[in-house]
């Protein structure tokens, strides 16, 4: 399941049988996602240059989603009392009344509907780590109501966590990055609250400018509290969202595009 995707690095998890679920009624979903992702790439310019939030190279997978029908949706699930008169089966048996209880309404950034079924899709690239707890609410009141099928969530992975820093560090070396003013040259993001921490990050990193700003922003940036697998994987294994069927998705460091 997702071979091409796990040869290219990146993470995969399935929850309540979304393999299974996949392979027999959703093998449009498998080719739809490998297809989107096998050439997704991220320009590090972006990652640096935008301060970490909607990146050229993010948008661009979500217009890529938007072109093949995986569009934005509010789902509205409405809940009724109905009592009826008589005995079920009896010609006599009729609806006399009928009391809307609770209107739920869900919003899910890519939706699409096949013939076996509606498939809802998020995409958390750097947002605080709660979000995945609102998606897999979603996806497990959708999934409980007959709305959804399964769901699918698109993060950060365990490469790209752990070589974040390393990669930003080599391009700041790279383009000559010694100080603040290096900075401001290059349109590297820098917030005043990273900007206050460059000096003691300066110095954990042995006095190394480059590495020290590298470690200030993406500390600030892509810290542990934000949208990456390790936090999405963490849910998982505690049950949060269950039982809707769930695919977890993880980009690797590979899909930076350090050229750009």
């Amino acid at each position: 399941m997702f071979e091409e995707l796990k040869e290219l690095g990146y993470d995969l998890k399935f929850s309540h049988h979304a393999d299974a679920l996949i392979a027999s009624s959703f093998q449009a979903v498998e080719w739809e996602i490998s297809t989107v992702l096998r050439d997704f790439r991220i320009p590090l310019s972006s990652l640096v240059g935008s301060g970490g939030g909607v990146t050229k190279g993010t948008q661009k997978l979500r217009d890529e989603l938007y072109r093949i029908g995986w569009v934005k949706k509010t789902i509205q699930t409405r809940k009724y009392i109905v009592e009826y008169k008589g005995t079920p089966g009896v010609k006599s048996y009729k609806e006399i009344s009928s009391e809307e209880t609770a209107v739920l309404s869900h919003e899910v950034d890519h939706v699409k509907t096949f013939a076996s079924g509606r498939v809802l899709l998020e995409i958390e690239w750097n947002n605080k780590d709660p979000f995945f707890d609102r998606d897999l609410e979603n996806f497990k009141r959708l999934h409980a109501d007959g709305a959804a099928s399964f769901g699918i969530i698109i993060t950060r992975g365990k490469s790209f966590q752990d070589n974040i820093e390393r990669v930003v560090g080599d391009f700041a070396e790279k383009v000559g990055i010694g100080s603040i003013t290096d900075l401001q040259k290059n349109k590297l993001s820098r917030t005043d609250r990273q900007r206050k921490a460059i000096p003691a990050a300066v110095q954990k990193c042995g006095g190394n400018f480059a590495r020290g700003w590298a470690n200030a922003f993406v500390s600030d940036k892509y810290g542990a509290a934000t949208t990456h697998w390790a936090k999405l994987d963490d849910r998982i294994s505690r049950g949060v969202g269950s039982p809707s069927p769930l695919v977890a998705i993880g980009i690797p460091i590979d899909a930076i595009d350090i050229a750009r």
